[in-house]
């Protein structure tokens, strides 16, 4: 028989693993939901992270903070795919639902029953229109940026420095924050952004290296 605390910690395990795939796969994911949709779930995740905050709160803590004051940048491309799906909608004089629809079919994989069914349900409903409309969504989709890609790419870059540490706290986080603002591009396939950082590249004014910014002192030239 298993321990109460071995226990607790399996179901802590499987409730942040549900949440976690509802964010990806029913949030973030690009096929998705109107954007006040995505926004009360996205909500309600966080609630519950929060409330299961207590049992963990040196690792889910600046999870949860971190979603929290993101949710707004992390959902920015739903309301651009909405207005593209309503544009589409109005263009081809069909419902917003139907053209909603168009765009779930991609959460299914095209060899599954389920989407074929979706398929042949919509081409009848739209009929001539639906060459035009599934094209027209299709590239709207293609031009919106994924938030999951976003986010895995803001992993990618985060995931070394945190094999570093066992636990992160906020003093960490900003510190790696003020890193990548701050650090200026070696290399950049847009001449303008190398050897520039992100902050100069958004105010347009150049700043001493990051390490002088953090009172290190000026930087010394290398030895040859």
């Amino acid at each position: 028989m298993a321990a109460p605390g071995d226990t607790r910690a399996h179901q802590l395990a499987r409730d942040l693993r549900t949440l976690t795939q509802w964010l990806n796969h029913d949030i973030l994911a690009l096929a998705g939901p109107v954007l006040a949709t995505r926004q009360a779930l996205f909500d309600f995740v966080v609630e519950e992270l929060g409330a299961r905050e207590p049992q963990d709160a040196r690792r889910i803590r600046p999870v949860r903070v971190a979603l929290q004051n993101q949710r707004d940048d992390l959902l920015a491309f739903a309301g651009v795919l909405d207005e593209k799906l309503a544009t589409i909608a109005q263009a081809a004089d069909v419902s917003g639902y139907l053209v909603r629809t168009a765009c779930l079919l991609h959460r299914k994989p095209s060899t599954s029953t389920a989407y074929w069914e979706g398929w042949n349900g919509l081409q009848s409903q739209l009929g001539d229109r639906f060459r035009g409309v599934i094209a027209a969504v299709a590239r709207a989709m293609e031009h919106t940026p994924r938030s999951s890609s976003l986010v895995e790419n803001l992993n990618s870059r985060l995931r070394p420095h945190f094999t570093l540490r066992r636990h992160l706290g906020a003093p960490y986080l900003d510190l790696l924050r003020f890193f990548f603002n701050h650090r200026r591009f070696m290399r950049s396939r847009r001449a303008e952004r190398k050897d520039r950082s992100p902050c100069e590249l958004m105010t347009g004014q150049d700043h001493p290296h990051w390490l002088t910014l953090l009172g290190l002192g000026p930087l010394q030239p290398q030895r040859t």
